[in-house]
């Protein structure tokens, strides 16, 4: 018997595994049945967490540390970014210098929270000499449409007295001016992509103030006041620069460093999902494969509407691949799942199993499960 291929392409599971680990997981069960079976790994993102390090695996990147400003201005952390792409191109996750996991849940307030870190980020990946950055934008705790990012790469943002505002969301109004002659001229020479997949604008009722802020630690009055903030940062964007960005798709991810990122670096934004999808090559290691293997936390009817698990489903689709996804949670509507891609939609944990119980066996209830499935083929 040819010795089968399988093509491993999950998204990390959360709080229980990254994309490599569940790659691992997955290639262990099948080599439990079929262990001449070759396993190629793809481990997925779709710019919020792991995105980094999924690019890192799949294209032999390196980790680049450096110390930047946590989310508080108060805090300095030490994290990293990629590089791959023989040191071309720069990967930086904006969740990590400045997510919404780094601060306890009684310290979020996106009056205060701020984007500096990114900047600093993007500044030494300039440092490094990429010609492209790709910047993911999942998990912030951040409402300042990217006005720290946009100081610590040389704005000045000023108040009626000529003076730098301070931090945060909350700060915005202070704005009179916005002085751009120091903003970093590298920015001009790179290609800078933002990878998201929320397409929400910066203002209004489906902005970022009113759908992530009370997440990200915003009381109703709050909301309206950074929702308030981001319209007036960008009528000055718009007043200065003749820059109209607030309404485009994404402009309101990781409370408006869309915009940001678009305003004063010239960005443009793709989806998460595809970008990475496209950086990989999957369509390439798909077309080798017998089977495509994906996954992720959970699973349900939202899926359709971007998942990395979707996506990677829509790719070995049209090269005509089984697809068979595994979660730790199954929800509603996946049924519609099996009309448009996916050949089996299979859960890891067993019905009654409580949530700390499935996070501390996930890499083991995969590895079980694709044992299982795959001698189901035998």
């Amino acid at each position: 018997m040819t010795a089968l291929t399988f093509v491993l392409a999950p998204d990390s599971f959360k709080e229980s595994m990254t994309a490599l680990q569940a790659c691992q997981a997955m290639q262990r069960g099948i080599h439990q049945i079929l262990p001449n079976a070759q396993c190629i790994h793809a481990p997925m993102a779709d710019g919020g967490e792991g995105t980094v390090d999924a690019l890192i695996a799949a294209l032999n990147g390196t980790r680049i540390a450096c110390q930047v400003m946590g989310p508080l201005p108060t805090q300095q952390i030490s994290t990293y970014f990629g590089l791959v792409d023989a040191g071309q191109t720069a990967v930086i996750e904006m969740a990590k210098a400045n997510g919404i996991d780094l601060l306890a849940p009684e310290q979020r307030n996106p009056l205060f929270t701020t984007t500096y870190g990114t900047g600093q980020m993007i500044r030494q990946a300039l440092d490094s000499g990429v010609t492209k950055i790709i910047v993911g934008l999942g998990g912030s705790v951040t409402n300042d449409g990217g006005a720290g990012m946009a100081q610590a790469l040389g704005a000045k943002l000023l108040d009626q007295s000529g003076n730098q505002i301070g931090y945060g969301g909350g700060q915005l109004h202070q704005i009179e001016q916005i002085d751009l002659r120091h903003l970093d001229p590298r920015l001009a020479e790179v290609d800078i992509i933002i990878a998201s997949d929320v397409t929400n604008p910066l203002c209004g009722e489906n902005g970022a103030s009113q759908v992530f802020g009370p997440q990200k630690g915003a009381s109703p009055d709050m909301v309206k006041q950074l929702d308030t903030n981001l319209a007036h940062f960008a009528q000055l964007v718009e007043a200065q620069f003749k820059i109209h960005v607030k309404h485009v798709a994404g402009a309101g991810a990781a409370g408006g460093l869309g915009f940001g990122l678009m305003a004063f670096a010239g960005a443009h934004i793709q989806s998460g999902a595809a970008l990475i999808i496209h950086e990989i090559g999957l369509a390439e290691k798909i077309a080798q494969a017998d089977y495509v293997l994906t996954g992720e936390g959970s699973i349900d009817f939202q899926t359709k509407f971007g998942k990395t698990p979707w996506a990677v489903a829509q790719v070995a689709k049209i090269l005509n691949k089984p697809v068979i996804a595994f979660a730790g949670r199954i929800g509603e509507g996946v049924e519609a799942l099996l009309q448009e891609g996916f050949s089996h939609i299979m859960g890891i944990n067993e019905p009654d199993c409580d949530l700390q119980t499935a996070l501390k066996n996930a890499e083991k209830n995969l590895e079980t499960t694709c044992q299982k499935v795959v001698a189901g083929w035998i």
